[in-house]
């Protein structure tokens, strides 16, 4: 026995072998099985070039220690995606190059939200150019850096330039046209294709855990009095454009304060832009359609736009959540017709 350890050519091959060993078993045997046991989900699209380069400078950014791709199976994670994460929503991401394995950006810490829906859950390209120019112009409380860099000042616009409309407050010592750079437009380009694909009808999402409990099927009131947050509500779905005050940004996201609009009687107009969006209005950025994104509930639509109709000085009725039922009903039978 002591020949063995005294021989250090013996030593240094076992010591040798054992290594090889613990990484077949721990490592190439599972990628192998992660590989052979999940493929790329059938609606799965492939990033385009502007999307890859956006990649590229998502990692040389440092965007991944802060934020996360992958929606744990946790109810508290249910803001950030539609279902929790699965193996194959990664199986079509590939490596960067023979050297650096960025296959999967799922990230450690969630200093900022998870991105993994962001391409859903703000699909707005006009407000994530202003978001990576100042992240303090649409989000008054975030701790993220600004990244002007990525931007460049123009005197004059150029056929083909993307304005960014900065709030004058975020505009010192700028003077001229705020133009996102081809980066910033790739950038973009990558976050918006982070979307969670569509699960095939045969294949069951998995469900979260420890969830809140469901609302009833037949529900009534104004959807604030059945225990929903409206204001929470407004927070996560529509204050990062309109604020958390109501007064929008100048050029970019319309007021909902004094909004006529908002304050109709008939609130057919305002359930329509929350659930398909809206774009008739050549001043501000394209709507997205949050309430269709984000699946919202009936009583999700009411309390939300009856926060929007009490707040900041707003004072229309109370809209019932069987009145915005039956209108979103309408909608989507119209929507059909089409």
């Amino acid at each position: 026995m002591m020949e063995f350890f005294n021989d250090y050519r013996k030593l240094y091959l076992s010591a040798l072998g054992l290594f090889v060993f613990l990484t077949i078993l721990v490592a190439i045997m599972p990628a192998v099985s992660n590989q052979n046991n999940n493929a790329p989900l059938p609606n799965e699209e492939a990033l385009s070039d502007a999307a890859l380069a956006g990649k590229a400078l998502y990692v040389a950014n440092g965007c991944v220690a802060c934020h996360t791709q992958q929606v744990r199976n946790l109810e508290m994670d249910a803001v950030w995606g539609e279902r929790p994460s699965i193996a194959a929503d990664y199986a079509d991401e590939h490596r960067t190059d023979f050297w650096r394995n960025t296959a999967t950006l799922m990230g450690t810490e969630r200093t900022g939200p998870d991105l993994a829906n962001v391409g859903n859950r703000q699909p707005s390209a006009e407000w994530n150019l202003l978001h990576l120019y100042q992240p303090r112009a649409v989000v008054e409380q975030s701790i993220m850096p600004a990244y002007p860099w990525l931007f460049e000042v123009k005197e004059e616009l150029e056929e083909g330039d993307v304005e960014i409309p900065v709030p004058d407050g975020f505009r010192t010592g700028v003077k001229g046209r705020i133009v996102a750079s081809e980066d910033a437009l790739n950038l973009v380009a990558y976050l918006q294709s982070l979307k969670q694909v569509e699960l095939p009808g045969t294949m069951a999402a998995p469900e979260f855990l420890y969830k809140r409990e469901a609302l009833p099927d037949k529900v009534t009131g104004d959807g604030e009095d059945m225990g929903l947050d409206g204001a929470a509500l407004y927070a996560a779905n529509c204050q990062s454009c309109h604020q958390a005050n109501g007064e929008g940004l100048k050029g970019a996201f319309p007021p909902l304060k004094d909004s006529p609009i908002v304050q109709d009687d008939n609130p057919e107009v305002l359930i329509d832009v929350v659930m398909n969006g809206y774009d008739a209005r050549p001043e501000f950025a394209v709507m997205p359609a949050v309430g269709d994104n984000s699946n919202l509930t009936a009583a999700e639509v009411a309390a939300i736009i009856n926060h929007e109709r009490t707040s900041w000085g707003n004072n229309a009725r109370k809209v019932p959540v069987e009145e915005v039922q039956k209108i979103m009903d309408m909608l989507e039978l119209e929507a059909k017709k089409q």
